[in-house]
Order: structure tokens, then sequence, then C-alpha cells
């Protein structure tokens, strides 16, 4: 289904018959126009196509012959467009992998996208790089020094720090920014900032492409919406014409599923299968919880809160104080391999770091933490690791082309499962999930929480960090929403919705 725009002055930007190819086209000839002063969302599926379109628009992909990329009133043929293009006609971009090179400082990456300045002499200036970056981070709420390594931010930063680059020089001067995942890992408080930023730029006229998988925040943010699936566009027009379920359909290729309900709390007499005492880890304070057997328990907070810190604090892969114990057994805090032999399953917050091995087969992946089963005689059987892999792809309802792929050639959705299944493989009594389905598309996040509530129903106790609010809303039996590293409400039953834990998670005084 295309649309079109020949003959429309009011474009900012056009691209007709686009396509691009590798050992199958993944991008088939698209039409596609923005308007200027217009927030346009471009939605599909992981791998439907959004981010190699964006990155030939972007000129760092080079699209097949035959195709027209239109931009500042210029047509450009497809294989002759190129990055230089792009950024002449005001293109900013925050790609999903940001662009940010992680040994250079912030200003550094500033730098390579906007140029040193220079000083009299003709030498860089590094004071006045400084300067020039505090501000545009400051404009942007961020309280970081400009000489930090990207390498020691959180990943929320990072993506902030990106942010703040592409926006740096816009409101100066016109400009179309592009904006690919940008929200996926930013807490609700940073998504209503970016919003508001993203409205101050719509007034003045700019143009916004918004890529997310949050479909509340389409809803709020967009006026124009484009669909992709399989590479094509199948759905285009105004974000009125198009309510989720109607996106969600266009995404899947069929009608979605229903939601199940949420499963009913779990017997709160139950021994508890984790009990942490007076735990302090990062901003922690003396955490105290206990989350029983197939209870699903949601962790809200702002940046800062101490979220991530308490997942990793339990898993010990955080120096911390107090006591974690499984089925009424404490773990020794002795490091992460104490908390595997205990039962404790982690699926970290950046899977592409600290997670994915993603030059490593699809097989490998699934049975990283199962290698006892395959050892035999102290040596370990790859044979059998490969032969088990299919049937656990199907199980745990992995795309893939093959077990043998790199996990790299996988969608994040399909990445994500595999990380999901690497664990529940294991059996684990306790699942920590810090941010499960960041990044991932509608139908594989409902397919992930079928794994998760699946992994709670045989006896799991699980503990949820999420800056999803409607994914905590839909999942968790209760919510803890943590303040200044503690507990200040735990939400249970008809509490339990977004706009409850988004007061609890802002409420002064609590």
């Amino acid at each position: 289904m295309t649309e079109s725009y020949q003959g429309d002055p009011e474009l900012v930007l056009r691209v007709t018959r686009l396509s691009k190819t590798y050992a199958t086209r993944v991008v088939d000839e698209v039409d596609w126009a923005l308007r200027p002063g217009r927030v346009h969302a471009l939605l599909g599926g992981n791998g439907s196509g959004k981010s190699t379109l964006l990155k030939m628009v972007a000129g760092v992909v080079t699209p097949d012959p035959g195709g027209v990329i239109e931009v500042g009133g210029v047509e450009h043929a497809s294989d002759d467009y190129g990055p230089a293009i792009a950024a002449g006609a005001g293109l900013r971009f925050v790609h999903q992998d940001l662009g940010l090179v992680d040994d250079l400082s912030i200003a550094d990456n500033f730098a390579l996208a906007t140029r040193y300045p220079r000083s009299r002499l003709g030498g860089i200036d590094d004071r006045a790089l400084v300067r020039h970056v505090a501000a545009q981070l400051g404009r942007r709420g961020l309280a970081l020094d400009p000489r930090l390594p990207v390498r020691a931010l959180r990943p929320t930063e990072r993506t902030l720090v990106a942010i703040a680059r592409a926006f740096d020089g816009v409101e100066t001067e016109p400009a179309t920014l592009v904006l690919d995942e940008p929200t996926a890992s930013l807490p609700v408080d940073e998504v209503a900032h970016l919003f508001d930023a993203i409205r101050e730029l719509r007034a003045l006229g700019h143009s916004i492409v918004f890529v997310s998988h949050r479909l509340g925040e389409v809803a709020e943010i967009a006026d124009d919406v484009t669909i992709l699936r399989d590479g094509a566009v199948v759905g285009h027009g105004g974000i009125a014409e198009f309510p989720e379920t109607r996106i969600v359909e266009l995404i899947a290729g069929h009608p979605p599923e229903e939601s199940p309900a949420r499963a009913a709390a779990p017997d709160p007499t139950a021994r508890p299968v984790l009990s942490v005492r007076g735990l302090s880890a990062g901003p922690l304070r003396a955490i105290d919880l206990d989350v029983r057997p197939g209870e699903i328990v949601g962790i809200a907070g702002l940046v800062g809160s101490g979220r991530s810190s308490l997942l990793r604090g339990v898993f010990g892969d955080l120096p911390a104080e107090g006591t974690v114990a499984v089925g009424g057994q404490e773990v020794a805090r002795t490091g992460t391999g104490a908390a595997v032999r205990a039962g404790i399953a982690l699926v970290p917050e950046d899977r592409q770091r600290d997670a994915a091995y993603l030059e490593r087969p699809v097989w490998e992946n699934l049975s990283a933490v199962i290698l006892a089963r395959y050892r035999r005689f102290g040596r370990l059987s790859a044979r059998r690791e490969r032969a088990d892999a299919p049937a656990a792809m199907a199980e745990f309802r992995v795309r893939a082309p093959s077990p043998a792929v790199p996990l790299a050639a996988l969608s994040g959705g399909n990445q994500q499962k595999v990380i999901v299944a690497r664990w529940l493989r294991s059996d684990p009594r306790v699942i920590l999930l810090d941010e499960p389905t960041q990044g991932v598309d509608a139908v594989a996040r409902d397919e992930i929480h079928v794994l998760v509530r699946g992994a709670a129903e045989r006896g799991a106790a699980v503990l949820v960090v999420s800056s999803d609010l409607e994914e905590l809303e839909q999942l968790s039996h209760r919510v803890l929403v943590l303040q200044g590293g503690r507990i200040a409400d735990d939400l249970r039953g008809s509490d339990v919705t977004r706009e409850t834990i988004t007061h609890a998670m802002h409420e002064t005084g609590a």
C-alpha cells in the first residue's frame, strides 16, 4: 500500500520507490513523505525495515538503484544520495544504536557531529567546547560533566546525551529531527521532558520523525503515522485513523490476540521464595521485601531511585550490604556465581552490552547458562547443544532462519527472547527482569509476557523493573515504587494502574 506525494510543495522529505536488498529485500519500494511542523510516527515490528529505511534517509546505508530521495526541495537518485546531502538538508538523527563513541568524552561526541571550536591561533578550543556542551546538556536537564567518557554513563544518560547532541543548534535553523526509539530506556518523567521538547520544535515549524514500540506514546505525540510490515508500507494517514488495535493488527498481519487477564495474586501466607533484608546497594537504603511463589512484583521509580541497583544488588552484581535468601537459605554474598547456584536469574537492562553474545550462534546463546547439562566426562557436547536448540526456539517463540545464525542477525525482539529463554531453561526460582521488553515490538512484547507469566505459574518469584508503566500495569500483581533509594509505596490490586503509579513516583514527602 503506497500513496503518491508527487507535486506536493509542502513536503520537507519524500522518498519514492525506495528499496534495500541484502540477502533478501528488507525495504520494498517504499513511498513515504513528511510534512513541516508535524510529528510523524514510523511504526512496525522488529525486522519490518524501519531502521534500514531511516539509515537510507540518513545516507549511511546505500539504497538499491531506482529510487528517489527528495530533501530541501531537491531530488536525488537513491544510489547517489549520501550523509553530506542529508546533513546539508538539516536532517538530524538519533539512531537506535545512538552513534556514540564509548571511549570519547561527552564533549568529544558532540564535536564529532558539530565540529570542534577553534581558538584564535587555529587550535582546538577545549574550554569553549566544554562550555558549549555543558550549556546544551543543561538545556535538557542533564547535570553531567562534559568531560565524562560516554562509557561511564548509564543507558538512560546515554540516550539523553544522544538526544541533546541531535538537538544542538536545532532551534536556530530549519531541521528535521529523526528519533529512532528515543524513549526505549527512558523513565516516564524523562519521556515527558522529551515530549515537551518535541512539541516546542513542532511549534517552531520543525518536523519530527518518531519511532517507538510504545503505542501509548504514539497516540500522545504523533500527528501522522506510517506502518511497515516486511519492508512495505501497509498503512498511513492521520493518527486519528489508527486506534491501537488497528496498529497492532497491521504490524502483526492478523487481528491481535486478547491479552490474558492478570492472574490472581498468590497466597499471601505462602512462604516467600525471595526474602531481602536491609539491602543497601548504590542509591538503595536498607530495602526489605518478600516475593512469594507465583508472584510478579513490578518496580517503578524515577532516574536515580535505585530500580536497577535493586536487581543487581540481589544478583550480587553490585557491592551491597544486607541479606538475600532464596527458599529460606541465605545466599552467599560472593558474587553472581553464588546467586546463579541459588536459582536467581537476571535479564539485564542493556542486552547488547551485558547479556548478548552477538557474534556467536543462537544455539550457543540459548545454552550459555545450562552448560552443565551438556558436559559428559568433563567434555562439552556442542552436538547436543545444537540438537536441542530447535525445540527451545519453538518453545520460546524465537524466530530465526537457523540456530546456527549469529544472534546479531536476529531482530531486537528475538534477541531478547533468546536472553529470556537462556535463563528460563535453567528453571530459576527467582527471575529478575530489567526492562524486559525495551525496544521490542508489540507482538514480541506480548510473547515475552506470556513466558514471564508461565514461569510465575510454575512457582518462580519475579521482580520486573520497567519504565513502561503500561507493562507494569498489565504484568504485575503489585508494584513497589522507589524514591531516593527507599520503598515509598506498595501498590496492590486495583491500585496497580498507570495513573496511580505515576502519582506515587512523583509524590513528595513520601
